[in-house]
């Protein structure tokens, strides 16, 4: 059931099949609170009206017509639809005097710092020897496990446990002399 369609889904929530609603809720939910989130500037009102989207599946699932839109779409209207009306009962028409809500996401110089050190770690790891930058590589960049690494290198787990041990020495040396160079540069 995993595999199926949104809109398939929807036609099994209709028969009132609860295991089908809830991987739409798996599949929506997070999107939903987000949305809701940043229109309505807090985390309890964002979580009723998830909650009162996901109610609207389950009560009007009998109406939804597959390719009329896209299920996705009608949630969004759905719950942008009910953003609004709860702004408008809380007196607050003027979409100008609701404040801001803050971002997660970096500031400019918050992804300037990320992409210069991205940089230099990328510089660090390009000095490691190639079996070191390999098991950083593995573990780190592409998330395998240990044990997938030692596999994909044809070594024990240890002898990739010795690999990151070493290659992570090496690295917080070469950053760490790289950063008093460069505090040396700015102190003259």
């Amino acid at each position: 059931m995993n595999d199926a369609s949104d809109d398939e889904l929807v036609a099994r929530v209709a028969l009132g099949d609860e295991a089908a609603c809830g991987l739409l809720v798996d599949r929506h939910l997070t999107r939903m609170l987000a949305l809701a989130r940043r229109m309505l500037g807090n985390q309890a009102d964002a979580e009723e009206v998830a909650q009162e989207v996901f109610l609207r599946v389950w009560t009007h699932a009998s109406r939804w017509e597959p390719g009329r839109a896209q299920f996705g779409t009608w949630l969004h209207r759905v719950a942008t639809n009910l953003c609004l009306d709860r702004l408008r009962r809380h007196g607050t028409e003027d979409i100008d005097s609701i404040p801001e809500p803050v971002s997660d996401d970096p500031t400019p110089h918050e992804e300037l710092e990320q992409s210069d050190l991205a940089r230099r770690v990328e510089m660090a790891l390009q000095t490691l020897p190639a079996r070191q930058r390999a098991a950083v590589t593995l573990t780190h960049y592409q998330g395998l496990t240990n044990i997938e690494a030692a596999e994909t290198l044809g070594v024990s787990v240890e002898a990739v446990e010795s690999l990151l041990g070493r290659a992570r020495r090496q690295l917080r040396l070469a950053l760490a002399t790289e950063r008093d160079e460069w505090l040396r540069k700015t102190r003259v």
